[in-house]
């Protein structure tokens, strides 16, 4: 699916919500249904992945690391929320380019983008980036930065 695809499927009222696997996008991801209750929208959970620059010109085989993303997206989802299945419709996106610029791009067609923190701090958010300070900074909309494991 192209960026320009994720757009298409969007609707106006989707949360987007930035999905890698750690604590605090578990934590998004749980505050964004709870959002999706009480206003009845839709889910969108995103995972974006790139290859390195360090890696070189080595053979990376992109659909076992699509593979690998699209199973660590749906176990995220299936821990959130639950066994039973969600009561809010949840879409899981598989997106190749780096995260904060997949979110972006998805921001654009969506009514808010939800996103974990990992609280590097200040020092090390300025020297490394952040995915969440990227999409606070430049998303088309709202943005929720969820801090903590809860």
């Amino acid at each position: 699916m192209t960026h320009e695809q994720i757009s298409e499927d969007l609707r106006d009222t989707d949360i987007i919500v930035g999905v890698d696997g750690s604590l605090p996008a578990q934590a998004a991801l749980r505050w964004a249904l709870a959002q999706a209750r009480l206003t009845g929208g839709r889910i969108r959970a995103v995972i974006a992945w790139e290859i390195p620059s360090y890696i070189g010109w080595a053979a990376i085989p992109y659909d076992g690391l699509e593979t690998a993303m699209a199973k660590l997206l749906h176990e995220s989802v299936v821990e959130a929320v639950g066994f039973d299945g969600p009561d809010v419709k949840v879409v899981e996106s598989v997106m190749p380019g780096h995260p904060a610029q997949v979110l972006i791009d998805a921001s654009a067609h969506a009514a808010l983008l939800v996103v974990g923190s990992r609280g590097h701090g200040a020092f090390a958010g300025t020297l490394l980036g952040s995915v969440s300070q990227h999409c606070a900074q430049h998303a088309r909309c709202p943005v929720v930065v969820v801090r903590g494991k809860s």
